[in-house]
């Protein structure tokens, strides 16, 4: 049995195809569109040309895992189109279009499936497990001492959202000002969830995303041809240097440093910032840069649950996009 994830995220639409037998996702064919919806101002509608790249995107990826011998693609969208004011909108449009019912998925609950994921890569042995993951429109971080997370936060801190709203001003390299104006915020908005955070006191910490894979590889992890089983890394003190690296260069030139590639370059340094800042003020010396995310969450959630689960994530996407989700009961079994 073949199952397939679409995930619809700020610069790319991403489609997973995984063998689900046996109770582990295991990818068989993975590919990417490059979608931009990080252009998009924070907070407002995605423009109609925007949503014909990502009607284009949604359709070949359902034709490919179609090819690839896979049920309907699970399809969802993260902050940019969770936030957007024509959101019903851009999910009756690709329904229509395409065929894929795309919802939308409160932030809290990408926190739980994200931690889901990380939860089964690392296992038992990881103990009480904090997890930052850095998306386009927001920060999500969650803690737990078991499968489950006890504690979720989403913050609107993704590296998109913070690089339109601070470093977008002309300026290219930012100037030290907009650096600082940007480190408060993030300061200001991380101080109650990393004061939690400490207090729960992590045995392991893990980070997620492509943001997080990209800032690793620049401070030194292996890169990913040495495959997912290769231990990945990152200190905080070796993340605040490559902030001052980042800092110093325009996005031209970060393009051209170990792991950051040039689409996401221009958001690499709020990135760096939200990442570093995250780390510090919830005490992490280190984060191990884990392969599994929302995606392999989604997928695990699938298999345990079967097909009602999704079909009630698609019912209640217009409440999962409201302020109080609806909440979403995890199964059970152990990783």
């Amino acid at each position: 049995m073949r199952t397939s994830v679409v995930d619809v995220g700020s610069n790319t639409v991403r489609l997973m195809v995984a063998d689900a037998e046996g109770g582990v996702p295991l990818p068989v064919h993975t590919a990417k569109w490059r979608l931009r919806l990080s252009q998009v101002q924070p907070g407002g509608p995605v423009p109609e040309e925007a949503v014909e790249r990502l009607v284009e995107a949604v359709a070949d990826a359902s034709r490919t895992a179609d090819r690839w011998g896979a049920s309907g693609p699970l399809a969802f969208a993260t902050a940019v189109v969770r936030a957007a004011p024509n959101r019903r909108e851009v999910l009756r449009t690709v329904h229509a279009r395409t065929g894929v019912a795309l919802c939308t998925l409160p932030g809290e609950v990408e926190a739980e499936l994200t931690f889901l994921g990380a939860r089964r890569w690392m296992g038992w042995r990881a103990g009480p497990l904090a997890l930052l993951d850095i998306g386009g429109g927001s920060l999500e971080v969650a803690f737990g001492r078991g499968r489950l997370p006890g504690f979720v936060a989403s913050l609107p801190l993704g590296a998109a959202r913070l690089t339109h709203e601070f470093l977008a001003g002309g300026r290219d390299p930012a100037s030290p000002d907009q650096v600082r104006a940007l480190r408060r915020r993030v300061r200001h908005q991380l101080r109650d969830v990393a004061a939690r955070i400490r207090w729960e006191g992590p045995r392991t910490a893990v980070a997620t995303s492509r943001t997080f894979q990209q800032l690793g590889r620049l401070c030194g992890a292996p890169p990913g041809r040495h495959g997912p089983f290769t231990e990945r890394r990152m200190l905080c003190s070796d993340l605040g240097e490559a902030v001052g690296r980042l800092a110093a260069l325009s996005a031209a030139e970060r393009a051209r440093l170990p792991g950051i590639s040039a689409p996401r370059s221009a958001q690499s340094l709020a990135g760096a910032v939200v990442g570093h800042t995250a780390m510090k003020l919830t005490g992490l010396e280190s984060v191990t840069l884990c392969p599994w995310a929302i995606r392999e969450g989604v997928l695990l959630r699938h298999i345990e649950d079967g097909p009602s689960w999704w079909a009630e994530m698609v019912r209640h996407s217009d409440e999962a996009a409201a302020p109080a989700p609806v909440p979403l009961r995890l199964a059970s079994a152990s990783p």
